[in-house]
């Protein structure tokens, strides 16, 4: 299975630079797995989709403001992005220029509220850099960071609270779980109204996620690795949900990913934490999840390959093809689709 196979032409006018008003008046494909039929509707209408007794699992991970614009103290500037929490103040961190960032050298943030020593220069470029500050750190991070927007987006985020769900509570990802973007807290009342159960795990979302897959064999992809967790209230939700015959809609891949790889052999879940590195492509054998909601994703991404592996490439590809016809609008800010 070749790379190139999760190839489609995509114009660049389609890539959503800023979110739509309105949270739900996105635009909905609804894509039959089985038949590869579609419909267009509006993200309002997910819940005709949602029966009574189904269960839909969301990410609760929070977005960290995590890129911080800082200056060395002979005064170049420095973009630090937090990418991992290693305890004791250390973090692994993407700096640029990277050049300027070896061990010892300092960046100063603010007024110098917060600054920061490189301890460690790791084999993939990464630095470990410590940090130094008073008080707490994310109050530190809410006042002098700033959203790490995906490279594709261009344009800045005039209100940061769009980048993040309205269901978000646990702070750690480098980026938004997106496809959770179009749920407003009215259309989530009305969904739990209609009878639909919902259940949250957390998955913690690193810059990976937007690594391309260089390797021309899809096999020969090395899949990033990141936190995801699941608790005791969500197992039994997952647990009862399959007992009694409803579906699990996973909301986003992450969502997806976190259940596929903490599911026990028989089916059934309990609570647990894992670092995942899960790789889901076409062939893989789905043990957890019965319906998908997701946006649109980039060309030869992994996660178009999770999606053709839940509904099948060809579905999925003349589906894509379908929505640049229909100008549907595309990737993090973009449209979404709705898989059962």
């Amino acid at each position: 299975m070749k790379t190139h196979d999760f190839w489609y032409d995509l114009p660049e006018e389609l890539i959503a630079q800023t979110p739509l008003e309105r949270r739900d008046g996105s635009r909905l494909m609804v894509l039959n797995r089985e038949t590869g039929e579609i419909q267009h509707k509006h993200f309002y209408d997910v819940i005709d989709y949602l029966n009574p007794g189904d269960c839909l699992v969301m990410n609760d991970s929070r977005v960290l403001p995590a890129r911080l614009m800082g200056h060395r103290p002979t005064g170049g500037v420095v973009e630090v992005l937090l990418l991992r929490d290693l305890g004791n103040k250390c973090w692994e961190c993407l700096c640029k220029p990277g050049r300027k960032m070896q061990v010892g050298n300092e960046v100063i943030f603010g007024d110098g509220e917060l600054t920061a020593v490189v301890r460690e220069v790791r084999e993939d470029g990464n630095r470990v850099v410590e940090f130094r500050y008073e008080g707490i750190f994310l109050e530190v991070l809410e006042r002098l960071g700033k959203m790490p927007l995906p490279p594709y987006i261009k344009e800045e985020l005039q209100d940061q609270e769009r980048y993040q769900t309205v269901y978000s509570r646990e702070v750690g990802s480098a980026a938004a779980p997106t496809a959770g973007l179009h749920f407003t807290k009215e259309l989530l009342e009305k969904i739990r109204e209609k009878g639909v159960n919902e259940a949250f795990v957390t998955l913690h979302v690193g810059l990976g996620t937007f690594r391309p897959v260089k390797a021309e064999e899809v096999t020969e992809h090395h899949m990033h690795s990141e936190l995801c967790m699941m608790n005791t209230e969500t197992a039994n939700m997952l647990n009862e949900t399959k007992r009694n015959g409803g579906r699990v809609i996973c909301v986003g891949t992450t969502s997806c990913r976190t259940l596929e790889s903490l599911v026990n052999d028989d089916g059934t879940f309990e609570a647990k934490s894992r670092w995942t590195d899960i790789f889901i492509y076409p062939g893989y054998t789905f043990k957890a999840m019965d319906g998908l909601i997701t946006n649109f994703h980039l060309p030869e991404s992994t996660l178009v390959m999770l999606v053709s592996a839940f509904a099948g490439r060809e579905h999925v590809l003349n589906a894509y093809e379908e929505a640049v016809k229909q100008r549907y609008r595309f990737f993090s800010f973009g449209d979404a689709m709705c898989i059962v």
